[in-house]
């Protein structure tokens, strides 16, 4: 079977990579490390195609050592246990290990005492946050290094690359065509190499056009990793855009969590910020959300966008609070901290001491509801909002009474 593109234009040489210019820069901390002959255990995170593979592997190859590499899914015990037994014999051995986040402790157990003196030196990739993902044991033995997505310049550069060598002979591409590649590639240079190939030989005349690439694959290369760190920044992104009221950015990470198709999420998320972030600033939010909620489950995608759409531009717009939230975290906050005291005497049940207020004018008689040592204890302190005005007023004449 042919190699493919993306696997012959991998870097050499870290000279050779494309982007990352914060760790393989002239003067930044990898470039370093290999110009002063030292390497250092390391992980290197971020998304699909950004070059951590490539790194790790022109690293080793700067520095003229030995290298092997494994995948902590697909590679078993055994495969680890020779590798160990290579280091041993060459009293050294870069082992480069692809998903370090699925490490089971069987494969943990054999790295770690050789991580440890030495003998082994690991570089580690992954696409999740290694804070979150990677075992303590391992994550405190390495160094940490995001590596960051590319741009569309970053992925031109690569294209021009694969131009000219001699790989694609013949190749014709326009700016414009090389332009909607970029974009649609999203910042993975491996998905924008494999699409230019399928491009290439699919082609009568090696010509490489929009209308070509369209035909190939209209579907821009979005990362949707829903154990991976980016994919909950979306989630942080669309409910913070919610919440800052800016309408267009709310319906931006809204239609990347549809084209996740990831429904469960969005209703689950809109739920919350009804409640969080808008609350007693406009209380018929609550209701208006479960209603576009059951439309969008009703429906399914695609129509379900359309409910969810105006929910969310309603939801944008509307007057915030989170005045009720704050209220209960001081109770609870009075509550965890044992702050709570003896119920009065008459609220306890039964009690004839107790005044029913629906026998009382305005349904509403004087009497003691706190505990005595919390008896002047306020929670709820209402927003400047239209809705939260009459709750102050309401409570205000309460208090005067």
């Amino acid at each position: 079977m042919e190699e493919l593109l993306s696997s012959k234009l991998r870097p050499k040489s870290l000279s050779d990579i494309i982007g990352q210019d914060h760790l393989v820069g002239e003067g930044k901390v990898i470039s370093n490390l290999v110009k002063n002959k030292k390497l250092f255990s390391m992980i290197l995170y971020g998304h699909p195609g950004t070059g951590k593979t490539s790194i790790a592997t022109a690293i080793a190859n700067d520095l003229n050592m030995r290298y092997r590499s494994l995948n902590a899914v697909i590679n078993n015990k055994k495969d680890f246990d020779i590798v160990i037994e290579e280091a041993k014999l060459y009293n050294g051995l870069i082992v480069i290990v692809d998903e370090i986040h699925r490490l089971n402790k069987d494969k943990q157990d054999i790295l770690l005492p050789y991580l440890e003196s030495g003998i082994i030196t690991l570089i580690g990739m992954t696409t999740s946050n290694p804070y979150h993902a990677i075992n303590p044991a391992i994550r405190s033995r390495c160094q940490l290094f995001e590596v960051k997505d590319l741009t569309s310049n970053d992925i031109i550069k690569g294209i021009d690359k694969a131009i000219k060598s001699n790989y694609l002979e013949g190749l014709k591409i326009d700016k414009k065509a090389k332009e909607y590649l970029a974009n649609i590639s999203g910042s993975d240079l491996r998905y924008a190499y494999n699409l230019l190939e399928i491009a290439y030989y699919s082609s009568e005349d090696k010509k490489i056009d929009i209308e070509l690439l369209k035909k190939v694959n209209s579907r821009p290369n979005n990362f949707h990793d829903k154990n991976g760190d980016g994919y909950y920044n979306v989630i942080s992104a669309f409910q913070k855009s919610i919440r800052g009221s800016d309408v267009n950015a709310s319906l931006h990470y809204l239609a990347r969590l549809i084209d996740a198709e990831d429904i469960d999420i969005i209703v689950r998320r809109l739920s919350v910020i009804a409640y969080e972030d808008i609350g007693l600033a406009n209380p018929s939010i609550g209701p208006r959300v479960d209603a576009a909620i059951n439309s969008a489950l009703r429906l399914g995608l695609p129509e379900a966008r359309i409910p969810l759409s105006e929910i969310v531009i309603e939801m944008a717009l509307s007057p915030k609070s989170n005045s009720a939230e704050a209220a209960i975290d001081l109770a609870l906050n009075d509550v965890r901290s044992g702050n709570i005291g003896d119920v009065p005497s008459h609220l306890r049940n039964p009690s004839p001491d107790y005044k029913y207020p629906h026998n009382y004018k305005n349904d509403y008689v004087k009497q003691q509801y706190l505990p005595d040592n919390i008896i002047n204890a306020k929670y709820y302190h209402p927003k400047e909002n239209k809705n939260e005005k009459v709750l102050k007023d309401i409570m205000e004449k309460i208090e005067k009474l």
